[in-house]
């Protein structure tokens, strides 16, 4: 399937134009019902004076953490149950990642796209599952992977016939503690035939820290997310939180949700500059 014709099935609402590139938003993980339900609003807000077609996104279970005390979440059907709540709410799709083979099944009830996590890229078995329940698959780029690898996952969707795949860039691994971003990966990516997104928070990400919490560049948000729209990224990921200080995962990565109509703004401005 093609780029342009993946991108409205993403948000079938006929008066957002599938020229412009689609979000991916929301918090890192679903802390409660009340915040989650609070970002949904305002992002749809903000992207519909836009008209920039929109996914919620958030996290029902936090598998990958640096502590065997960090957050994990607040119970998979009770996230699952909200995320499915925001959907049926505010008519928009949804999507949360999954790290197991049985989670794909239980959380296609609820989402409409299912995401492979950077570090789970090359699990066959997991593609194979997600790509069966006939969802849209987002597969993340390992930060260890090439962009021209990534074929490989392209076609373990595609072999399972289902033909709704996208790929996320999230940047490489740069040293022990630090990732880059290449832009020459997006343009080599979209030539597997797929929508190509950009993200812009966990790319900024400063990991293994001894602390043993996760650090980022929040204020380079703007800058990795200007430069994915100029090489002409399909879509952006972009995690944002009403207080990132006291979110429960990720809160150094995470834009304040304060200053999401601001960049997205400036971001149609470069969009509409270079189609």
């Amino acid at each position: 399937m093609s780029t342009s014709s993946l991108v409205p099935s993403i948000k079938n609402i006929s008066h957002i134009s599938s020229q412009n590139f689609f979000l991916i938003s929301g918090p890192c993980a679903i802390e409660s019902e009340k915040m989650a339900m609070e970002i949904a609003e305002e992002v749809i807000r903000i992207t519909s004076d836009l008209k920039i077609p929109y996914v919620f996104k958030g996290s029902y279970r936090k598998a990958n953490r640096s502590s065997i005390h960090s957050f994990t979440g607040i119970g998979d059907e009770k996230a699952l149950r909200i995320l499915r709540k925001i959907a049926e709410t505010f008519h928009v799709p949804v999507t949360t990642d999954i790290h197991t083979e049985p989670e794909a099944a239980i959380a296609a009830e609820y989402v409409d796209i299912l995401q492979i996590p950077a570090f789970l890229c090359r699990q066959t078995t997991l593609i194979k599952a997600a790509s069966d329940t006939g969802k849209i698959v987002n597969i993340k780029k390992g930060q260890f992977m090439s962009p021209d690898s990534m074929i490989h996952a392209v076609q373990k969707v595609r072999e399972c016939h289902n033909e709704k795949v996208m790929l996320t860039e999230r940047g490489t691994t740069f040293g022990y503690q630090d990732l880059i971003v290449d832009y020459r990966g997006i343009p080599v990516m979209q030539s597997f035939g797929v929508p190509v997104i950009m993200d812009c928070t966990h790319s900024l990400q400063q990991p293994n820290q001894p602390s043993g919490i996760t650090g980022g560049k929040p204020g380079l948000i703007s800058t990795i997310a200007k430069a994915a729209i100029a090489v002409g990224a399909d879509g952006l990921f972009i995690e944002t939180h009403p207080n990132p200080s006291e979110a429960k995962s990720d809160g150094a990565n995470m834009l304040p949700l304060d200053q999401l109509k601001n960049l997205l703004t400036r971001l149609v401005s470069i969009r509409q500059a270079i189609i």
